[in-house]
């Protein structure tokens, strides 16, 4: 109490209630922390009402950035370890993949050998209760559930399963323990002699996926890879030059970084990369970002492979974690990105102006950059050169491919747009694979026999047409829905078969639709 009162003290004597110039004045000879420091106290002793202090603090560290560039970020501490889970290679839990359907989780998949499956929980089960609470028909949030499911390893947590075929409701006591987040999506041989790789991001484990797809790739024969980096919004720096370096000769120049207060650091290759002679095509949308754009840049000003695909999203600069007492976190730029060839990848912003930056992509559609790469126009105060060929390439945001694919917005009709964006498609698809799993594993013991024979049934699709006409979305004329149909066909192909095998196998289906793999395809074999 006595504290607080000589703190009211204070307070009173440097805001004295006598008219708006003293109080600049006070303030005016003050440090820009000293301000700060008596905005807080004055606030939090004199405002109207109560205050949260954590909360006020936060809200001033997050204006304080959003004033900077688009990637200077808080984010407390739940924020900061959702975020980091995915790149740090693991997190601990019951190891399942599932959906929500009607208010209720599926299981889609346990973890291969993870602890659920290792208790005897299947594909199809239903978690109705965790721990004698039930989180069925409640309609509680995703986030609350998997707070629920997750935990310390070694802990136990009681399950409630409702099984297709079984009478009442089935206990299983699950231990939780360290789970694999993968960051490799798919890896398999496209066509002969030529491997394909998907990264989903750049993690503190995805080189060495990477490393061990690509050995096994090899086996098979792999004499040229496509690296797909579409969508891919990057990772860690560190993991990104341990990909290119794979690729690059030694001493080749993988990426730099400079800023005001930071020196300039070089990344070179070391000399030692296992795939120095393999032919390599990069695969990449305006998706793909950050240390995506790290590797792509790489390769491509290093003549050492073909770039396909759209230009990338721009994201060129380098941000350091500070980490705070409380578990919180500021993600502080210090740094650009630049290229082997000297090129920023950081595409241009207005400081502040966050809600132009996010309009970037939207912007590209509007002016036919992503169906007319004539439609980009770059000055020549822009322009580079590769280090061996010399060929021209250019700064000013993103890595521009060497072959350039132009996205055919013919197949995402407005039809289908508004079908996806209410949901609808996945919906269904969920229902239907929930009904017919079991069917499904009997009649097709292989994905080479599904991929081959499997067809989605038309009952499925009336039912999302139908479905949609009770949300009074309907194609606009029969023309609208022919050319919706074959496209909807092949997604939901491709999610089924993600829910019977993996990512690996949904790609495999939905690769064979890509316009940006299939011209890979076609430059691999030559055409």
């Amino acid at each position: 109490m006595m504290k607080k009162a000589i703190i009211i003290l204070l307070m009173m004597s440097l805001l004295p209630v006598i008219g708006k110039a003293q109080i600049r004045g006070n303030i005016g000879n003050a440090s820009p922390l000293r301000k700060l420091q008596l905005a807080e106290m004055a606030i939090t002793n004199f405002y109207v009402d109560s205050v949260d202090e954590q909360k006020l603090a936060e809200d001033a560290i997050r204006g304080m950035l959003e004033k900077l560039d688009p990637h200077s970020t808080y984010t407390d501490a739940k924020e900061t370890k959702a975020m980091n889970e995915p790149l740090q290679g693991d997190f601990e839990g019951i190891g399942v993949q599932f959906n929500m359907i009607n208010d209720t989780l599926v299981v889609i998949q346990p973890v291969v050998n993870g602890p659920s499956e290792k208790v005897g929980i299947l594909a199809g089960d239903r978690i109705v209760n965790v721990n004698d609470s039930s989180i069925a028909g409640v309609k509680m949030a995703r986030i609350d559930i998997m707070k629920r499911l997750r935990g310390r390893k070694g802990t136990k947590v009681k399950l409630g399963i409702v099984r297709r075929g079984v009478k009442g409701t089935l206990t299983f006591v699950v231990t939780r323990a360290r789970i694999p987040v993968h960051t490799l999506n798919a890896a398999y041989m496209i066509r002969p002699g030529v491997g394909y790789v998907r990264l989903e991001s750049f993690g503190m484990k995805t080189h060495g996926e990477f490393m061990s797809a690509v050995d096994s790739l090899k086996k098979k024969g792999m004499k040229t890879l496509l690296l797909d980096l579409q969508d891919n919004g990057g990772g860690y720096l560190q993991s990104a030059v341990q990909i290119a370096n794979e690729f690059l000769r030694n001493n080749d120049m993988i990426v730099y970084t400079e800023g005001r207060r930071s020196r300039r650091q070089d990344f070179r290759a070391m000399g030692n990369g296992r795939l120095q002679d393999i032919k390599v095509y990069v695969l990449v949308n305006e998706l793909s970002a950050s240390a995506a754009e790290i590797v792509t840049g790489a390769i491509q000003d290093n003549d050492r492979g073909t770039v396909v695909g759209r230009r990338t999203f721009g994201k060129g600069l380098v941000q350091r974690p500070l980490d705070l007492p409380d578990g919180s976190m500021i993600r502080l730029t210090i740094a650009h990105y630049y290229t082997p060839s000297g090129r920023c990848i950081q595409k241009p912003y207005k400081k502040g102006d966050l809600k132009d930056y996010e309009m970037d992509l939207e912007n590209r559609l509007r002016h036919g950059e992503l169906i007319h790469p004539d439609s980009i126009h770059f000055s020549d105060s822009l322009k580079y050169y590769t280090l061996r060929r010399h060929r021209v390439v250019y700064g000013g945001g993103g890595i521009m491919p060497d072959c350039f694919v132009p996205l055919d917005t013919t197949r995402f009709t407005r039809f289908h747009r508004l079908l996806a964006a209410k949901n609808i498609i996945i919906n269904a698809y969920l229902k239907y694979v929930d009904a017919n799993r079991q069917a499904l594993k009997t009649q097709y013991r292989s994905f080479d026999a599904f991929n081959k024979t499997y067809g989605i049934p038309q009952s499925l699709l009336d039912a999302i047409v139908s479905e949609g006409k009770k949300e009074k979305i309907e194609p606009k004329d029969a023309a609208e829905l022919k050319t919706t149909l074959p496209y909807l066909s092949h997604q939901l192909k491709a999610l089924v078969a993600r829910d019977l095998w993996d990512m690996n196998e949904y790609f495999r289906v939905w690769n064979e639709q890509s316009d940006i793999v299939n011209k890979a395809v076609q430059l691999a074999a030559g055409k």
